[in-house]
């Protein structure tokens, strides 16, 4: 698909998300509406060094990036019902979940990319609304609504290895939206379209780096059982080093948090129906992940990113709030990297000491030799070529006092021995 029909399906498919959905067997009203995502963790697609911090990074031009970050969070949503007992019971309407998320980036300029995420439910388990409404448990599998937009870098990086970037800091504006596709029967769906405009900003010092998320999911108010997800301000804040060079192992730590606009209800018994009423609480679902990530590749196109953590106690009571989760997130997102070929040390004579190779890091449009690095010797350094050697005797031919014969001794070859008289 060309990136100009790209650029007007995306409006398209804009006003079509934010329409609320079309109508479902699924019944999205009253205080029981299973129409919330269960799963408040959506991870970006493109490069990332974090688990949920989004990056200020972005693929290559004319380049696709794919990915697949799995999660298993336990018990992310637990509804309090009256019976058993006089104090009434917790019942886990998700009780084990294991979701995917299926990640694709498309850069369409070294600045814009255009995201893709399609995330499923690979197994579950928990009650569902079973305990408040009698229907049945939750099924094993779900479709999850999926989510597409673009991320500008406003700020870009360099694209080199991170410890030789001339910069230290990278910002990017990044616009998602969730579309209603999900099944919402399975609290694997929203009501309607989620618009998700946010800022990403990283920075580098050495072998540390942080990044910072500041955003918002703007939807309508969904209630269940007291609990109102509505519009959630988007915090996200990580910490990272590198434990081996070319990020081969870096450590992070982040956290995050959605603090939530709509104002919390008490449900109560009347004579004939049930009545919620606002009872001045707000909820803020917010979680800590530590991990582990390695980038084998020397291009650093291909990661591979283990964490964990848990939920941070901010608000009590917070559903789409695990107690656990852990992540594997796998990702390939070309960066456009130059990669440096090691290049075997031409021969020396005692007249000529050896002159280290060194990668110039030049640009490609200003590299003619891309294959084949250049000595940084003081002559003809800014063109990314090897001096010239016609003779092929390891000496360049400015150095080369027989530049067409090879020799060792200053270029030229031995002279036989005169005959003895």
């Amino acid at each position: 698909m060309r990136p100009r029909i790209v650029f007007f399906a995306l409006p398209a498919a804009l006003l079509v998300a934010l329409v609320p959905g079309r109508a479902r067997a699924t019944d999205c009203s009253g205080i029981y509406s299973p129409c919330i995502d269960g799963d408040n963790f959506w991870p970006h697609a493109g490069p990332s060094r974090f688990v949920g911090v989004g990056s200020a990074e972005t693929v290559a031009a004319q380049q696709v990036g794919v990915g697949l970050v799995t999660a298993y969070q336990k018990q992310p949503i637990v509804l309090h019902v009256a019976q058993p007992g006089p104090g009434g019971s917790d019942q886990n309407a998700i009780d084990d979940q294991v979701n995917g998320t299926f990640l694709w980036a498309y850069g369409v300029t070294n600045r814009l990319e255009l995201d893709l995420a399609v995330p499923l439910t690979f197994i579950q388990s928990g009650a569902g609304l079973s305990p408040l409404t009698g229907g049945n448990a939750l099924k094993d599998t779900a479709v999850r609504d999926m989510r597409f937009g673009f991320t500008y870098a406003i700020v870009p990086h360099a694209r080199v290895e991170p410890m030789q970037r001339p910069e230290a800091f990278g910002l990017a504006a990044r616009l998602e939206v969730s579309a209603p596709t999900g099944d919402s029967d399975q609290l694997a769906g929203e009501r309607s379209g989620v618009l998700v405009p946010s800022v990403d900003a990283d920075w580098r010092l050495q072998r540390f780096f942080a990044g910072a998320e500041v955003g918002a999911r703007l939807r309508p108010t969904t209630e269940l059982d007291g609990a109102r997800i509505g519009t959630q301000i988007v915090t996200a804040l990580g910490v990272g080093v590198d434990i081996l060079p070319r990020e081969l192992l870096s450590a992070t730590i982040e956290g995050w948090a959605l603090p939530n606009l709509a104002e919390q209800h008490d449900v109560s018994a009347s004579s004939f129906s049930l009545v919620s009423t606002p009872n001045g609480k707000y909820i803020a679902p917010a979680e800590w992940q530590l991990a582990l990530r390695t980038a084998p590749l020397p291009s650093g196109d291909l990661s591979v990113q283990l964490g964990g953590g848990g939920g941070l106690p901010i608000t009590s009571g917070a559903p789409t709030m695990p107690n656990y989760r852990f992540t594997l997130g796998v990702r390939w997102a070309p960066l456009g990297r130059p990669v440096a070929h090691p290049a075997a040390a031409p021969p020396t004579s005692a007249n000529t000491p050896p002159v280290p190779v060194v990668d110039l890091h030049l640009a490609s449009a200003k590299d003619v030799c891309t294959s084949e690095p250049d000595l940084v010797d003081g002559f003809k350094d800014n063109d990314g070529c090897p001096d010239e050697d016609q003779d092929k005797d390891g000496i360049d031919d400015r150095l080369d006092k027989c530049p067409q014969a090879p020799g060792a001794s200053e270029g030229c070859p031995e002279k036989p021995p005169a005959p003895k008289p």
